[in-house]
């Protein structure tokens, strides 16, 4: 009895010492960690390096990028991280030199570097609507920060990724090169499909609560009414003007974001005997989401 209690006690030995000496092996082996502000980007690197890197985002899913703050785990992850990609979003105008301070040994790579931004608002694109337009506050210098729903746009912030990976680690270049132009090859493939989905539809209008679309709208020829207009809920004359709009044009849908309040868009779908449908633009899955996105919009506008 107390030979068998002696190694039973050896092994139950084993095991704890070879558990604890795992964690160590695995951090020797594992793969460099680099950061991202938002999910898609996440799929970027992910499409683009594989499990070559560990790529970890700050501003997890379902949160609000204009309000997140990281989290103590996250600081302390980016003290080892290798790089972080930025994409001048509002989120990184508050912490991005925090980070940098944090670890002076990360490199930190502007992924929107080439990218002529848009005013958040647009004027040419609002032709119908200059009064709505004379009655917002509107920050001609606030430029739109959501350049990562435009495919083409995509493809710029793409290279400037593949870039950085292969100058960080020239080992891995033959992969993230495949990788790389696999990628590309897929976002060509889509925006042709995009472009096929929106042929022929009866018009080119739709409401959205947060102005997160108008890249999107840009490149495939749409024209985006936003209900939110720096950052604020429309006020009730607002709301009036919208309405009526909508009713002129003939839209029974509006578009809404699950990382919002919806009541301002329901609202709407209520007074012209709408519907809501949510769509986000910081689903994980980019290439898929835009594909739906896409076929959402084609079905409404030729409603």
């Amino acid at each position: 009895m107390k030979v068998n209690f002696v190694i039973l006690l050896v092994v139950l030995m084993s095991v704890l010492v070879a558990c604890s000496s795992t964690p160590e092996t695995t951090g020797k082996d594992a793969a460099p960690i680099v950061f991202v502000s938002i999910v898609p980007q996440q799929y970027f690197v992910n499409r683009i390096a594989g499990d070559l890197v560990d790529a970890r985002v700050m501003v997890e899913p379902g949160a609000d990028p204009h309000t997140y703050e990281p989290k103590p785990s996250q600081m302390a992850a980016l003290s080892d991280a290798l790089a972080y990609f930025a994409i001048d979003i509002e989120f990184e105008e508050a912490w991005l030199a925090r980070f940098a301070d944090a670890n002076p040994d990360m490199v930190i790579i502007d992924t929107t570097e080439g990218i002529e931004k848009m005013p958040m608002l647009f004027e040419d694109s609002h032709e119908d609507e200059e009064e709505h337009l004379d009655d917002v506050d509107h920050d001609e210098d606030e430029l739109d920060p959501h350049v990562w729903v435009s495919p083409a746009l995509v493809k710029i912030q793409a290279q400037h990724m593949y870039d950085s990976l292969v100058e960080m680690l020239p080992e891995h270049e033959a992969v993230f090169t495949e990788n790389f132009n696999t990628f590309v090859g897929e976002i060509d493939a889509l925006e042709a499909d995009i472009e096929q989905a929106l042929v022929g539809v009866t018009s080119r209008k739709f409401i959205v609560f947060h102005p997160s679309w108008g890249y999107f709208a840009a490149q495939f020829d749409l024209d985006m009414i936003p209900i939110e207009v720096g950052g604020t809920e429309p006020s009730a004359a607002e709301l009036s003007m919208i309405i009526d709009e909508a009713r002129e044009e003939d839209i029974h849908v509006i578009f809404a974001q699950p990382e919002f309040s919806t009541k301002s868009a329901e609202t709407i779908a209520r007074e012209i005997d709408g519907e809501v449908i949510l769509i986000s633009p910081l689903a994980y899955n980019w290439l898929e989401n835009l594909q739906q996105v896409a076929q959402s919009m084609a079905e409404v506008l030729s409603q």
